[in-house]
């Protein structure tokens, strides 16, 4: 018995000592090494957090949120087997410090170092908005992708792409700081390279694509066809008229387009939208024939004119002579306004150059010719005076047109630039109506008219060839003006003055002198008298030597013109001193056409 109870004690030491041997020799093999992964077993989910026993004295407790997927709820059970990383042995309550996200961490980390070693790509979920780009979980690690690389393209909306699988290619990483850094955009580059090349290798013109808005510029769109871009010229969009692409297309925009032309050297594609529809100009002169009439929109205005939408796809331009038929040298847009509906006339219609003339005016009453109906010519009218320039009186009457009263129109007496000085912008005038051209949209008017002319019995008694005696009323340098009769204004140019050029000297004459001339030329309509003082000296020696020249008088030729030519100055009492002599007055008018 002595001996049995002696060993007892004995056995159950050397048992202890096996154990602790077994637990060293556990501990020395790295199973249960603080700061690495080891396995353990879920006991319990116990509200927020979550049981595990790996094999220590004690079991672990791990937050529940770290067996979850960003984005997704936990599935976690009693029983799971699961990968934590140990941090210590036991904390102060003698727990073990387990951490399934430092573990998930590790493991992830070494899968991605040999990725990004070999150059490999990685899958990742988008899961939260930082500054300057986004967080991306990668099995555990938590990687930055920037703005710039979430697409080959801006993305406005990342909304689609939050919490789903996303391929990725890490650009850099550094385990020590624990930052990865990677890109979407450079997956989807390489896919496109190999979509570009199918794509230019298959592409023909008149082929039809589908592609998005990649870009938008003044004059057109940039299209991604997959791979490689097309320009989507502004013309090319539509058929109706396009100021700017994005009144048509936004960014991010699913078309399809026709290949117009394409350059393999270049690699440039010219794409088209309206090509896919039918062209409106197709039997253009059928829908809209010349004077018909249709309702249009105006869709742009210019310096020169309007165009006018009449259907999608088919304008035409209403010149700005053809806008109105009074308002000349105004601006378009003072008549119409953009989007403006209006009623247009086709005045020509070019299917070839696909051109359509129309008029505005054309839908409006002629106001010329209505005038004419109203005012025929001999009417007297009142209007007021909206202009005076250097041809006469522009007056406004009727239907918002003006007539003009000219110079020669304004007085009898008075030339047209003294009298104009007797009338002022927005005086009230009464004129009568001379003539009206409605072709040349003019209006002839007069103020004299209102009045007998004055000179009507002097004209009626004055012809070429006679002798008139004339007033001086002015001495100008190229001769002098005068009246004859009543009045009646005429001229005397300085070559007329004398047959000697030393005598032809307008200021040799005053106003107020009177001397006698010959008739020259005389239009009476226009009320202008030519006269030539040097025509009638030559008649007036003509006549004295038919009467005084015979060979048998006896008298020298000086002797017989002397005498003739002091009674003439005596019975005219001229005192411009004897005239010079010519033997035919024919002569003298051969002198007049070399001077002329």
């Amino acid at each position: 018995m002595s001996n049995e109870t002696a060993t007892a004690p004995e056995e159950d030491f050397a048992s202890m000592e096996n154990f602790a041997a077994l637990l060293d020799e556990s501990f020395s093999e790295g199973k249960l090494t603080e700061g690495s992964v080891i396995k353990g077993t879920v006991i319990a989910v116990d509200g927020d957090a979550v049981l595990i026993d790996v094999g220590l004295k004690s079991e672990g407790r791990v937050a529940l949120r770290e067996f979850s997927v960003p984005g997704q709820p936990a599935e976690i059970k009693s029983g799971d087997i699961v990968d934590v990383y140990l941090e210590r042995m036991e904390d102060k309550n003698g727990e073990a410090v387990l951490s399934r996200e430092r573990a998930r961490r590790e493991e992830a980390w070494t899968l991605l170092e040999n990725a990004f070693n070999e150059n490999e790509r990685v899958t990742g979920n988008i899961f939260g908005r930082v500054k300057g780009g986004f967080t991306v979980d990668l099995s555990g690690a938590v990687a930055f992708l920037p703005g710039s690389q979430v697409d080959v393209r801006p993305v406005r909306d990342i909304g689609p792409l939050m919490g789903s699988p996303q391929p990725f290619q890490i650009l850099k990483m550094d385990r020590r700081r624990g930052n990865i850094v990677v890109s979407r955009r450079a997956v989807l580059e390489e896919s496109r390279t190999e979509q570009r090349n199918e794509l230019l290798a298959n592409l023909k013109e008149r082929q039809v694509l589908e592609g998005v808005v990649k870009n938008i510029t003044d004059y057109g769109a940039f299209v991604d066809l997959g791979g490689v871009d097309g320009l989507l010229h502004v013309t090319d969009i539509a058929w109706r008229r396009i100021n700017h692409p994005s009144e048509a297309l936004t960014i991010g925009q699913n078309v399809n387009v026709q290949v117009i032309r394409y350059n393999p050297e270049t690699q440039r594609i010219s794409l088209g939208m309206k090509q896919l529809e039918a062209d409106p100009w197709d039997g253009v002169d059928t829908k809209f024939p010349v004077g018909a009439k249709f309702t249009g929109r105006v869709s742009n205005i210019t310096d020169y004119g309007a165009f006018v939408e009449l259907e999608p796809g088919v304008e035409g331009l209403v010149h700005v002579s053809e806008m109105s038929w009074t308002k000349k040298n105004i601006h378009p847009g003072k008549i119409v306004s953009t989007s403006q509906e209006v009623e247009v006339m086709v005045l020509e219609v070019d299917p070839n150059k696909r051109r359509i003339s129309l008029g505005l005016k054309q839908c409006k009453d002629n106001p010329w010719e209505s005038f004419v109906d109203l005012f025929p010519v001999g009417t007297i009218l009142e209007g007021e005076i909206k202009n005076i320039t250097e041809f006469g009186l522009f007056v406004g009457l009727d239907g918002d047109i003006d007539g003009m009263v000219h110079l020669s129109d304004i007085d009898w007496k008075l030339s047209g630039d003294d009298a104009v000085k007797n009338f002022n912008k927005g005086d009230v005038v009464k004129v009568k109506v001379l003539d009206v051209d409605t072709s040349k949209e003019r209006i002839s008017l007069g103020i004299k008219q209102l009045d007998e002319d004055p000179f009507e019995g002097t004209m009626d008694n004055i012809k070429r060839g006679d002798t008139v005696t004339c007033t001086i009323t002015n001495v100008v340098e190229g001769g002098l003006e005068v009246t004859v009769g009543d009045g009646l204004p005429g001229f005397i140019r300085r070559t007329d003055l004398s047959r000697e050029r030393s005598e032809q000297r307008p200021d040799r004459f005053s106003v107020g002198d009177r001397l006698d001339a010959r008739v020259t030329s005389f239009d009476r309509k226009e009320r202008k008298v030519s006269l030539s003082v040097k025509a009638q000296d030559a008649a007036e020696e003509k006549q004295a030597m038919a009467e005084y020249g015979s060979s048998d008088s006896g008298a020298s030729l000086g002797d017989i013109l002397g005498a003739a030519l002091n009674r003439a100055n005596e019975e005219r009492g001229s005192a411009d001193g004897p005239k010079d002599s010519a033997p035919e007055a024919e002569a003298v008018d051969e002198e007049d056409k070399k001077d002329d």
